[in-house]
């Protein structure tokens, strides 16, 4: 008999008149909020303005939700393509199925774009979106609790995932992704938690570390640290999980994507250390800008 376990919600929307509010969006949503204004804090301190960060989100989310939808479909074609497959599920995205390294990859392209532009230290940016990064993402894998969807192998422990075979949500028809190997009332995984507790022990440590090594690490060092601890979770995150997913030499894609791209990173804080630019320097010519702006600003509204 099961003493202790996590129970999934009966309900993955609910409807307002003739309007259906999904509760995956709505972490999705609250997720770009709270990482807009963690980032928006930590560049305010650098000499910026909450308002150049929400210009920056204006093109960066965007790009970020096609790249991870982009992504999503990219790697399992199947299920839009093939024979049981539907290309207008590709803007169901409320189904799920967001992959973050398209969201990071095109998210951050259209943010250097505008930092560019904008002359915008796009290092110091990085900097101050790494801990709000991992923030949004444990937020956002509330949204897989929800759908019950991405858990992981069955297990008997305390805090095993049991999936609510009477609601509507994505696992109460995909429970064990085949629908026969678990009986009823078998526990699961639970990787969502995993991840959230994961992200945000990584997000505490970035601003620990970055408060502590103000002076020694350059900038751009706290992203290549956040792309290094989000990988390694995620790879043995992703070991854990028994949804669907191609496979190379036996070990899911996604495993090999994330030891690929830590090692990138690794690579990327070293050559950053050899030859990033100091954090200070980097805030002054922010803080510049910003006078600037604020100048041209008010010269505009005296005409």
């Amino acid at each position: 008999m099961t003493l202790a376990y996590i129970p999934s919600p009966g309900i993955s929307s609910f409807h307002l008149g003739p309007v259906t509010i999904r509760f995956y969006a709505l972490t999705m949503l609250l997720a770009i909020i709270v990482a807009a204004w963690i980032t928006a804090r930590r560049w305010k301190k650098e000499g910026g303005r909450t308002d150049q960060i929400l210009d920056i989100a204006i093109c960066a989310v965007p790009a970020g939700i096609v790249g991870a939808r982009l992504y999503h479909v990219i790697t399992t074609p199947e299920r839009y393509f093939g024979a049981d497959g539907n290309p207008a599920d590709i803007l169901r995205i409320w189904r799920g199925g967001l992959g973050i390294w398209g969201a990071v990859l095109l998210g951050a392209l259209a943010a250097w774009a505008w930092c560019r532009h904008k002359s915008y230290p796009t290092a110091l940016l990085a900097d101050s979106v790494a801990p709000a990064l991992l923030v949004a993402q444990a937020i956002g894998r509330l949204g897989n609790w929800f759908n019950q969807e991405l858990y992981g192998a069955p297990t008997t422990l305390p805090w095993g995932l049991k999936i609510d075979a009477a609601g509507s949500a994505i696992g109460s028809s995909e429970q064990c992704y085949d629908g026969a190997t678990c009986p009823t009332g078998t526990l699961f995984q639970p990787t969502f938690l995993y991840e959230m507790i994961w992200n945000l022990i990584g997000a505490a440590l970035l601003v620990w570390i970055g408060h502590k090594a103000v002076n020694v690490l350059k900038a751009g060092s706290l992203f290549a640290l956040y792309v290094m601890w989000y990988t390694l979770g995620r790879t043995w995150i992703e070991a854990l999980r028994i949804d669907f997913a191609h496979e190379f030499l036996g070990v899911r894609v996604n495993v090999w994507v994330s030891m690929t791209v830590f090692f990138l990173a690794a690579a990327a804080f070293v050559l950053i250390a050899r030859k990033g630019k100091p954090t200070s320097l980097l805030s002054e010519k922010l803080r510049t800008i910003t006078e600037l702006e604020v100048r041209q600003e008010s010269k505009a509204r005296s005409k």
